[in-house]
């Protein structure tokens, strides 16, 4: 389905109350510094009940106010990116915000069959469009017939996916009148102090002519790879699940690459970004404020190696190279991290056999046992969570599907690739359904435009607006491998 998304107008959103002079300088940390010049994505989808429904011009003030009042806890956000000179001028200058509306679908029919692609029809910036312009943030409300949905851009260069979900679970709380805020600790500079940097080129990975597509795996699915990995050894701890989905999508990315010909001498590494503030001496607050993450690399083998006992579907040898790597970012790695050495002794190490085609290095991060479906800003919590494509190819991002147990894989690869990739048999086999929603968003059958106040009739009787309430919600978490940088 080709979305019709039509922007009705754009603003700028200041900070309710001003930035102290004092804090107006905000440094970036050395792990800012190496990130790329991009913007990070999300969208959260919600569905109207069918009985009730909010005016979305309700809707929409009602986010630009406590949007406004949030920024003052974030206020790097409303400044402007110096990325040449490594430092966010706090200036409340403020940040974008656009309302949109969905022309020629309601949601219950995008939820039928979601593109990624698609998705970034709902988001203020392209993802792969340099901060030109500096705005740190972008915020979109977009209205379909049945709901809405509400798309984020953050710079990269300031936040990762983990203080993307900082920034929206505290906008939510704050939207629904909640006493108890959690603020945001800017640390990150003086744990990991910038540093010089010469001839690294900050858009190194990004990629225009890539296909992005989402798989789907259900709970059953998942564990039943992570107990085939696990029989293939005694005594051999069980793969997580995003273990076993990464080790089982990597074989199939390898096998995707092979050409008629194979290459016998190719050469195939994986990156996982991790989270590393619970490994900081003493831990970090999920709410501290930075990208603060490493990278563990699974070293390079032959694409033709075979270390699965011949079972072509199994990727027992893949979960154990990918759980060695990730057991490697500890404490003393962190330690060495801070010095700087680390993370350029890894670019240093894949650039020259990258550049050359030597190595093909895939990346991959999660999203999986985060908050994502806690944002309720007072009208219930999304139906859905999606990742809009990220400029780069060979990568893959989960995330969990709002039913229990399961994930979303979203894949980035070249076209030819990809081809390949969703073709493969044992992928094909395991890969669910890819609607998300009911279709209770289905009985609203006028679109709801921004300057139209909608009451529903049930039972001959009107029913009135909500208002917003409050909602006990789980605090942040953070898991082992987390979607932190691409």
């Amino acid at each position: 389905m080709n979305v019709q998304v039509e922007v009705i107008s754009k603003e700028i959103i200041k900070p309710s109350s001003p930035t102290p002079n004092p804090l107006r300088h905000y440094k970036l940390s050395f792990l800012d510094q190496l990130t790329p010049s991009s913007y990070t994505s999300l969208v959260f989808f919600y569905e109207f009940d069918g009985e009730t429904q909010p005016a979305i011009n309700e809707v929409s003030k009602h986010l630009k106010k406590s949007l406004a009042k949030v920024l003052t806890l974030f206020y790097p956000l409303a400044g402007r990116v110096k990325i040449d000179d490594h430092f966010v001028d706090c200036n409340d200058e403020g940040i974008a915000y656009l309302e949109a509306q969905v022309t020629n679908c309601r949601l219950c029919d995008f939820l039928n069959n979601p593109l990624p692609d698609e998705l970034n029809k709902f988001i203020p910036f392209a993802q792969d469009e340099h901060i030109a312009n500096e705005i740190a943030l972008g915020v979109q409300l977009n209205m379909f017939e049945g709901g809405f949905a509400i798309g984020l851009c953050t710079s990269h260069k300031l936040a990762d996916f983990l203080c993307m979900l900082m920034f929206t679970k505290t906008w939510a709380a704050i939207a629904r009148d909640e006493v108890e805020i959690q603020r945001p600790q800017f640390v990150s500079a003086t744990l990991f102090p910038p540093k010089g940097i010469t001839g690294y080129n900050w858009g190194a990975g990004i990629a225009a002519k890539k296909v992005t597509k989402r798989f789907v795996f259900d709970a059953s699915t998942i564990e039943d790879l992570r107990a085939k990995y696990t029989g293939l050894q005694n005594n051999e701890k069980q793969p997580s699940p995003v273990e076993a989905l990464s080790a089982f999508m990597w074989r199939r990315f390898v096998g995707a690459t092979k050409d008629d010909h194979a290459d016998e001498n190719k050469l195939h590494s994986l990156i996982h970004s991790v989270d590393l503030r619970p490994l900081i001496d003493p831990p970090l607050s999920p709410y501290s404020f930075g990208n603060i993450y490493g990278n563990s690399l699974t070293a390079p083998f032959l694409s033709s190696g075979d270390d699965d006992d011949g079972d072509q579907e199994s990727s027992y040898g893949m979960v154990r190279r990918v759980r060695e790597a990730i057991s490697k970012i500890d404490k003393d790695f962190v330690k060495r991290l801070q010095h700087g050495d680390e993370q350029l002794s890894l670019i240093g190490r894949l650039a020259p056999s990258a550049s050359k085609g030597e190595v093909v290095t895939s990346y991959h991060s999660s999203l999986c046992q985060f908050p994502l479906y806690d944002n309720d800003f007072g009208w219930g919590r999304p139906i859905w969570v999606s990742l809009p494509p990220l400029p780069v190819k060979d990568i893959i991002v989960f995330l969990d599907t709002k039913e229990p147990g399961g994930v979303e894989a979203y894949v980035s690869l070249a076209k030819e690739v990809m081809t390949k990739f969703e073709s493969d048999t044992f992928l094909r086999r395991r890969v669910g359904t890819g609607r998300v929603g009911s279709a209770s968003s289905c009985l609203i059958h006028q679109p709801v435009r921004f300057n139209q106040v909608v009451t529903f009739h049930t039972r001959n009787r009107a029913s009135v607006i909500k208002k917003p309430t409050r909602t006990k919600l789980m605090k942040l978490g953070s898991g082992s491998i987390c979607s932190v940088c691409f």
